[in-house]
Order: C-alpha cells, then structure tokens, then sequence
C-alpha cells in the first residue's frame, strides 16, 4: 500500500512539472511578430514600392519599411509569425501580404500597421462552403472537390506564395498545390478559383502578375497561364521547359518568365511562342524588376544581376559592389537596386 501510495506521488510530481516545463502550444496565426533590433538583417523574401516608401516582409512574420530609398528601416506591427513570401500594393496605403499557413494580411496604412485579413483555416471553410453550394460538373469536379478534402484535412499547412492586385479592390492570391483565390472587394470577401485553372496535376503556383493587358500565372513544371477574359479562366500557355518557373516580369511589348538553373524564356505575342533567352547563370533566378528607364533587371540566388535593355532580347551580367544572395529586387532611380534575401536588405550600385 505504502508502494502504492509512494508512486501516486511520484507521478503527480512529475505531472506537475511537465506542466510546467512543456509551454503550451502558440499558433503562430496568433502570436505577433517579435520586434527586433535585427529585422532588416533578418530573410527577407518580397519587396515593393508603396507609392515614395518600400516594403520588405520576410520570415516570422518580419514586415520592415523605409522612406529614404533603403538608407534605414523601420520594423512594421504585424499580428502574426508566420513567415511572409510576397507582398503587393496597388496603392500607396492600400497593400497585402501574403505567406506561410495560408496568411493573407492587409495594411490601410502604407505598410506601418497589419492585420490578418484571412489564413488556412478560414481558406478552409470557405473552400468547402463555396464547393459545396457550387460543385464544379464532370470530371474535374471530382478532382477540385478531392482536392478541397485534403486541403481541409490537413489543415492550415499550404502557402501563399504571391500576391497581385490590380487595384484596391480585385486580386489574386496564388499557392502551393494550384491554392488560388479572388477578391472584388479589397479582401473582405475571397473566392475560391481551383475549378478556373487549367492545372489539373494542382502544380504549385509560385507568381501571378499584370503584364500588359494580361494577367499570368506561372508554377511548376513549365506551367504558365494566362488569365482568358471570355471564359474567366486560367488557360495553360505551351512553353518549351518543364523545370519551375520563379517569375514573371516585362511590359506591353515583351513577357519574360524565368527559372532554375537560370532558364529564362520571351514571348512577344502573349505567350503563344517562346523563345529562349541565354543568361550565362547556373542558378536559379529569384527576382524581377523594370527600371524606370526601361531596363528589365534580373536576380539570382547566388546574387548575380542580369540587365537587359532590348526588352529582353538578351542579358548582360552586370558588376555589383558585392553578392548578394536574392530573393527579390525593386529598382531605384538611376542605377541602384535594393535586393532583398537570406541576409536580409541591401542597396546595390549597377556598375
């Protein structure tokens, strides 16, 4: 009885410190973005112009801005950790973010203050809400409802890896395996788009973009779409690369999509013929941006910068100050850049 007894306590004891030394679980929806002293040094995955202010959001949830062309930084409140990928403001105020568990946040204010607009769970909810009430017909109404099934299984687990808006109002979001929203009303409301993408393997999505008139989409396995009014559907484009595509950049006479392993192809008829463009780099090419002069300007993971200024026809390597590993780049007036990756922001002189 004694053993007995002895042992009770034993193993309310070391209940009792279990319950102390195991913290509780925190979602990372729920717990804001720590300030830090260190947040421009920190990964940083997306960069934009917010009217005269850049925007930079990275991992734990990390949103930093600056008023004086990146010469400092100021760390944004943001209301959750969950590591950010893109970042879009069609105004100045008026801008969206987007990441890791599904996180959408929006910020009315230039990006100084966030809130969460919407995340994985209610992505979730709304997917099976809206399937439900209008279930796509044939066969692949099938696969998009499966498709809604797992995605609300496995909870809040896939990203949003881009952001675009046209204006305040109407946007895409786009993600891992064909995660694809819309909004007309600046967010308040999303609308699941899984049954308009001709994406029938749910490829990932990993940019959606404005060039010219058209709107496209490019992910994995050489898939690129492009946006068809009539239908209001996403429509595959043939491309001759299988391997991922990264991005998507150009103007109204040229789309440019690039790559791994520094694969980078141009079309200047919307997509219907590519053509390959010969870029000299090995690695993958992270990030894009048109300069004010024209230049389409390119970045990669090992921290070279491509400019072109025949509207893609060609690239030329161009000297920097030092490597800088990208993820993504916005241009300054003249000829300086500011990069954004793993080792957080820097602002580069084209040579």
């Amino acid at each position: 009885m004694y053993r007995t007894f002895k042992c009770v306590l034993i193993m309310a004891f070391i209940g009792v410190l279990c319950a102390y030394a195991t913290p509780s679980f925190q979602d990372v929806l729920d717990v804001p973005a720590i300030i830090s002293p260190l947040a421009e040094k920190s990964l940083l995955n997306g960069i934009v112009w917010a009217g005269k202010r850049l925007v930079s959001v990275g991992q734990r949830g990390n949103i930093i801005y600056s008023d004086d062309k990146g010469t400092s930084w100021t760390q944004a409140v943001v209301p959750v950790s969950s590591d950010l990928v893109a970042v879009c403001f069609p105004t100045a105020q008026k801008g969206w973010a987007v990441g890791h568990d599904g996180v959408v946040l929006h910020s009315t204010d230039g990006g100084v203050t966030w809130v969460k607009q919407f995340d994985g769970y209610a992505a979730a909810k709304v997917m099976q809400s809206y399937y439900t009430e209008h279930p796509p017909a044939g066969e692949k109404g099938a696969h998009v409802m499966n498709e809604v099934n797992r995605f609300v299984q496995e909870g809040p687990d896939k990203p949003f890896l881009d952001v675009w808006f046209g204006d305040e109002n109407n946007g895409f979001i786009v993600g891992a395996f064909n995660l694809i929203f819309h909004t007309a009303d600046g967010g308040q409301t999303w609308v699941p788009w899984f049954d308009r993408t001709d994406n029938p393997d749910s490829l990932h999505l990993y940019a959606v973009k404005c060039i010219g008139q058209d709107i496209y989409i490019v992910g994995e396995h050489g898939l690129i779409m492009r946006f068809d009014t009539t239908t209001e559907m996403f429509r595959r484009l043939e491309t001759p690369y299988q391997g991922t595509y990264f991005g998507i950049t150009g103007n109204d006479r040229v789309v440019v999509v690039f790559g791994m392993r520094g694969n980078t192809y141009r079309s200047t008829d919307r997509g219907a013929s590519w053509h390959k463009i010969e870029t000299g780099v090995p690695v993958g090419l992270t990030g894009a941006t048109v300069a004010e002069g024209g230049q389409i300007i390119l970045v990669s993971q090992a921290g070279n910068v491509l400019v072109s200024k025949d509207n893609g026809t060609s690239f030329s390597m161009t000297n920097v100050d030092a490597a800088f590993s990208a993820a993504a780049v916005v241009a300054l007036d003249g000829e300086d850049i500011v990069v954004v990756g793993p080792g957080g922001v820097q602002v580069q002189k084209i040579k």
